[in-house]
């Protein structure tokens, strides 16, 4: 624990949002809380508040950022857009301890400090540790996070457990994304961006009334862009940009105390998604004839012998970003929903009641062996998702106390259809070597054709009592507790059908079933049939603790204890095979997450609240985390879920932001996160440690050296000890602007300049951490200049503005053949973006 507060102090800066323009209009109020004194504290002469008053509802009641006791990042719609950050995915580049990694819109892992949902493949089967909540609507699925914001006022980044005042319990944080409302008054913008790789995008907005009581609001999104890896196989580019976003909503203010919001989004992608490219090969313990290299000179010898030329990835090094995918490539994703929100001021307090419903519709299909090669011809997962929640809530306020209560109700309802299909090469690239002609890798048709056909369903219902109360014992003194109740139950439903080339339902037992016939030793290692129905239910009680004291006007200290709980998990994907090509049962379902939160924090503010300082320092525990594995396994069609016994996340996060004037604002934030696998003792093996033939069952036999080919291979690792995927140790943002006020072309305005950046430094992209994922850290620099006035800015920018080459994910082969594919980020972009309000 020493050296955990030694490094501690090392770091002096971290999470804040860019800030140079108010975020909201601050209630009168809120803004006259925030010029109080604490108790004790001289307030002697007036003095005018130079910095921005940033008024957040994490609470669920409207305050100032810097007044809430908890590690909070307030990122505003202008921050967002100047700094081209378009969606929760890019987000992390201005909040250092929110990681987001996405191979696919429903494989895309949004943690803060590490901890949220299991980094890989992603299964339904689980909870989102991390919330995102738009207007008040929680989103059951990380995919609603790759859509492009649609006229968000702000972003609100929660850090920590939040299961005592968000509907939906929440062990690692929250994403509260605020829109814009419709207004009394009439008003609109337009945005219009064109930029290099055919970038365009537009947006626009309308508020206004329909008579005194009824106000709307209509807005409208367009992006696309061309894609950044090319296709040598279908000599096209790949991984593009095409979405487009709705949203209306309407006002209805009958009294003053009582408002009603109807709302209604439609967001839709069609892109040619989400490919991959070459990367490296390492050395796993399968035979030497039987990894990348050898498998493809295999391969070369019988296309020969048919007169066909020899196959060669386009590239070996990944930022030529070429590919040679033969699979179809699609990422069809829809998503939208209705919402009531109902606010009444009643009994000194307001009753909120929001009712939502939303809709997921996902059409993929990915090239899943990451090659030019006909080894896996066909993978397709779709799905459609259907959720209802209803959430109540009470606030009261007072001079000693406020309140919130809650009631939150949520059911859920996904059915997804899978096709994974075998192709012409996937014999050579599975089966052992023989001299034998006859020998079954020597017969394409061994292989070809054979398919798995998965139908399943997940239907989940939870509910949950929620409270949390704020007993001001002192004017500076606020102790505040919270409690959660919380009921779920989860059953599913998971069938593999697997056919050979000619339709004909195979069957994997001693005796075939009724209708099937037998599968060949071969068939079934590959694909076995599979039927599993798992069902449970949970009840668990949460509760946290803050106290916080006010040391002087603008000084705020706050600790805070939580136990939390990530309820049980059931494996939706098909389950893996033991050693005998079995179907392993015992993975059906997980344990649920026992979570032991520990923080302290100091909020303060100086030079005329010119400049703010916070600093958080944390210490979570988890017991049963719940992990996605990957076997390697073409069998598993997908990850599955397991248990690592204990992980542990602990770190400290500074900000410090500084407005000199009008003319001068900058910000830099820091985040260290020491996050690691206290305990997993039957881990799956990283690649090195894979493909060789597995030691005895009764351990006479030592597992051999990693990337020895032909080795013994463990039957489980020990990963104790090690980092947590995805997690890096030292992530830092930085940003500022400058401006002149100038006259240009008759138009009194600013003529301004701004720097932004970030960097992360290295991190692992594989559950299991592997020396052949680890992905070098790196760092990226944005640059934008322009001129604004009162109604209008026109700028232009540059993003990676030098060139950098980093990685986005590295992902690995099935298959234990060494080979790793991934994902180059983006490359330098440059454009120009004209705005007008009205």
């Amino acid at each position: 624990m020493n050296a955990f507060v030694r490094i501690s102090l090392i770091a002096s800066t971290a999470l804040v949002a860019p800030t140079y323009a108010v975020a909201a209009e601050a209630p009168a109020a809120a803004a006259a809380a925030a010029e109080q004194p604490a108790a004790g504290v001289e307030n002697s002469s007036p003095r005018t508040t130079s910095g921005d008053v940033i008024i957040v509802t994490a609470r669920r009641r409207q305050e100032t950022a810097q007044a809430v006791p908890l590690a909070i990042s307030v990122i505003r719609g202008d921050s967002i857009e100047a700094t081209g950050n378009f969606n929760v995915v890019k987000l992390q580049q201005l909040a250092p301890t929110l990681q987001v990694y996405t191979s696919n819109p429903r494989n895309t892992s949004v943690n803060i400090r590490g901890l949220g949902v299991p980094f890989g493949l992603t299964s339904d089967g689980f909870e989102q540790g991390v919330g995102i909540y738009v207007d008040d609507v929680y989103n059951s699925r990380v995919a609603a996070a790759t859509f492009d914001f649609l006229d968000v006022a702000q972003v609100e980044v929660l850090r920590g457990p939040q299961g005592t005042l968000y509907g939906k319990n929440t062990t690692a944080g929250a994403i509260n994304i605020t829109t814009n409302q419709p207004t009394f008054d009439f008003e609109g913008r337009a945005e219009v961006s064109l930029g290099n790789l055919q970038y365009r995008q537009a947006k626009a907005a309308v508020s206004g009334p329909l008579t005194d009581q009824v106000a709307v609001r209509l807005a409208v999104a367009s992006t696309s862009r061309r894609g950044i890896y090319f296709n040598t196989a279908t000599d096209r580019y790949i991984n593009e940009q095409d979405n487009l976003g709705l949203r209306g909503q309407v006002l209805v203010k009958p009294t003053d105390n009582l408002s009603i919001t109807f709302s209604g989004d439609y967001s839709r992608q069609n892109p040619e998604c989400c490919g991959t490219v070459f990367v490296r090969v390492g050395r796993t313990q399968r035979a030497l004839n039987r990894q990348y290299d050898a498998l493809v000179a295999s391969i070369n010898t019988a296309r020969r012998a048919q007169g066909l030329p020899d196959y060669a990835v386009p590239s070996r090094n990944p930022y030529d970003r070429l590919t040679d995918l033969d699979s179809s490539l699609n990422a069809g994703n829809k998503i939208g929903g209705a919402s009531a929100r109902i606010k009444w001021d009643v009994g000194g307090g307001t009753l909120t009641s929001v009712t939502a419903w939303r809709f997921w519709d996902w059409k993929p299909e990915n090239d899943r062996d990451f090659t030019g090669l006909s080894i896996v011809s066909k993978s397709q997962n779709p799905s459609q998702q259907d959720q209802y929640s209803q959430e109540f809530r009470y606030n009261y306020s007072s001079d000693r106390f406020d309140v919130v209560l809650g009631l939150f109700g949520f059911k859920q309802r996904i059915d997804t259809q899978g096709t994974e299909q075998q192709g012409t090469d996937a014999a050579r690239w599975s089966l052992a070597p023989s001299a034998n002609p006859l020998a079954p890798v020597n017969n394409p048709s061994s292989l070809a054709g054979l398919t798995a056909t998965n139908t399943q369903f997940l239907k989940s219902t939870s509910a949950a009592l929620f409270g949390q109360v704020a007993w001001k014992a002192t004017d500076a003194l606020t102790i505040q507790p919270g409690l959660r109740l919380n009921y779920d139950k989860k059953s599913g439903f998971y069938q593999r059908v697997v056919t050979d080339a000619q339709g004909r339902s195979l069957s994997c037992t001693p005796v075939p079933t009724a209708g099937t016939i037998a599968g060949t030793t071969t068939q079934c290692g590959v694909y076995q049939p599979q039927q599993t129905s798992p069902s449970d239910s949970a009840w668990n009680l949460t509760y946290d603790l803050n106290i916080n004291y006010k040391l002087a006007r603008d000084v705020l200290a706050y600790a805070t204890y939580a136990k939390s709980f990530k309820t049980l998990g059931i494996n939706q994907n098909g389950l893996p095979l033991n050693a005998d090509n079995t179907v392993n049962l015992d993975a059906s379902t997980v344990k649920p997450e026992s979570v032991n939160h520990f923080e302290v924090g100091l909020k303060t503010q100086f030079w005329n609240r010119r400049a703010t300082f916070n600093v958080t320092a944390f210490r979570t525990e988890i017991k049963n985390f719940q992990a996605t594995v990957n076997g390697g396994q073409f069998g598993t069609v997908r990850g599955y879920l397991a248990n690592a016994e204990k992980v542990r996340s602990q770190g400290i996060e500074a900000d410090f932001k500084v407005r000199t004037s009008e003319r001068f604002t900058a910000y830099t934030n820091a985040a260290y996160t020491d996050a690691k696998y206290k305990k997993f003792t039957n881990a799956p093996c990283p690649p090195e440690l894979s493909g060789g033939t597995f030691v005895a069952a009764n351990g006479s036999q030592q597992p051999g050296p990693a990337g020895v080919p032909g080795s013994l291979s463990p039957r489980a690792c020990d990963i104790s000890g090690q980092g947590l995927p995805g997690v890096s140790k030292w992530a830092f943002s930085y940003g500022a602007e400058a401006n002149a006020p100038v006259e240009l072309l008759g138009k009194d305005g600013q003529l301004y300049f701004g720097v932004d950046g970030n960097y992360r430094s290295k991190w692992n992209s594989n559950a299991s951490p592997s020396i052949y994922t680890q992905v070098k850290g790196y760092a990226l620099t944005n640059f934008r200049a322009g001129f604004r006035g009162d109604n209008f800015d026109v700028f232009g920018w540059v993003r990676n503005a030098f060139d950098v080459n980093y990685m986005d994910l590295l992902q690995v082969a099935p298959g234990n053949v060494g080979l790793i594919a991934g994902q180059p980020g983006d490359p330098r972009t440059w454009g120009g973006t004209i705005k007008y309000n009205f």
